[in-house]
């Protein structure tokens, strides 16, 4: 359990709180490498292995991220993620995301990868772990930035198709901590994959999944009871069972919550909508994040700031926001106070 935040938070004014919001040290948990994947990116990789695309130009790119649903923008998001052909693409999109993250005051990002993608495209899974992997590398060396890669499975695949992906990375398993489920949420709930989750455990993975964003509270139930899952994804619709909420405050189960993301595939109509604020006074453990950045129009700094300012929340509650991330992470007790140390630094400083 986080202490609460210092009283003295509270002379931090707003536009103080933007500022500080863009530099105070930060956990990025909820992130789908690919993405990150930016229209420029996109477009030089496909010129790179002469992949052609159906976008003139990055505007042409950009237009289309009018999403309707989840299931819309992952049609796009399959799509461009067809361009990531080698070692060296994976590398390139994984150290731009760092250089980005760095700057945006994330000091450890817990990354979710989506093997199934790639593989079925002929991609090896070598080449996807080399590339990931000397970005990581790269990131902790030059930027003092720790990463830690989750591997994913596709929801709207098969389980047999996911235990085959996750035997498929064994021989990788010390360049990844955990297993999540991701993907098109309608109609795939948890209970599907409850042998994938058996045997992630048993292999002493964590284990995450994406439930309650477009889905029913009962799949965020699921996933807590039949998958025994330690963070939830999304987790939203969970306002709407009261008894989930008590559980999910009691247990102090992590919502890692994507609010730019909500509002860009129409969960809610826009960020003065966001249940953020009801959650956090509800007492659970939730904190904001960037799902897919690229796509999405921003970056956790960015979350952070709009909906802070969309929800009118005060520099404390900003404060646990960012606390519950270091909460969540998937780190050491003495790594977890150290980086509690800078952040109350940060604020105790803003606040004089």
């Amino acid at each position: 359990m986080i202490p609460e935040p210092d009283l003295a938070f509270e002379r931090i004014g707003p536009g103080r709180l933007v500022e500080l919001l863009k530099r105070a040290p930060k956990a990025e948990l909820h992130l789908h490498i690919e993405g990150t994947l930016e229209p420029e990116m996109m477009l030089a990789l496909a010129r790179r292995h002469g992949v052609a695309l159906p976008y003139a130009d990055v505007e042409a790119v950009r237009a289309a991220y009018a999403f309707t649903s989840l299931q819309s923008f992952l049609d796009l998001y399959y799509a461009g993620a067809g361009v990531l052909r080698d070692a060296q693409d994976f590398h390139d999109l994984a150290w731009a995301y760092f250089q980005r993250a760095a700057a945006d005051g994330i000091v450890h990002a817990e990354c979710f990868f989506d093997p199934q993608t790639h593989t079925a495209r002929g991609v090896p899974l070598a080449a996807v772990f080399e590339g990931l992997v000397a970005a990581q590398r790269r990131a902790e060396t030059e930027l003092g930035l720790t990463a830690r890669w989750i591997l994913c499975v596709l929801r709207h695949l098969s389980e047999d198709e996911a235990l085959a992906t996750l035997e498929a990375a064994l021989p990788y398993r010390e360049h990844f901590i955990g297993l999540g489920l991701d993907s098109s949420e309608r109609d795939h709930p948890p209970r599907q994959f409850v042998r994938v989750f058996e045997r992630a455990r048993a292999l002493g993975l964590h284990v995450v999944a994406h439930a309650g964003e477009e889905g029913p509270p009962d799949y965020i139930w699921q996933a807590l009871d039949l998958l025994q899952v330690q963070r939830i994804d999304h987790g939203v619709q969970a306002l709407h069972d009261p008894a989930l909420m008590q559980r999910l405050a009691r247990e102090r189960v992590p919502l890692t919550v994507c609010p730019l993301s909500n509002v860009k595939l129409c969960v809610y109509p826009d960020l003065t909508r966001h249940p953020l604020g009801r959650l956090l006074d509800a007492g659970l453990c939730v904190s904001v994040h960037s799902d897919d950045p690229a796509y999405f129009g921003g970056y956790v700094g960015d979350n952070l700031v709009q909906t802070v300012a969309a929800l009118g929340l005060s520099a404390r509650q900003a404060w646990r926001l960012l606390a519950n991330g270091f909460e969540a992470a998937f780190i050491d007790e003495p790594t977890r106070a150290r980086y509690l140390q800078r952040l109350h630094a940060a604020f105790a400083a803003a606040a004089v």
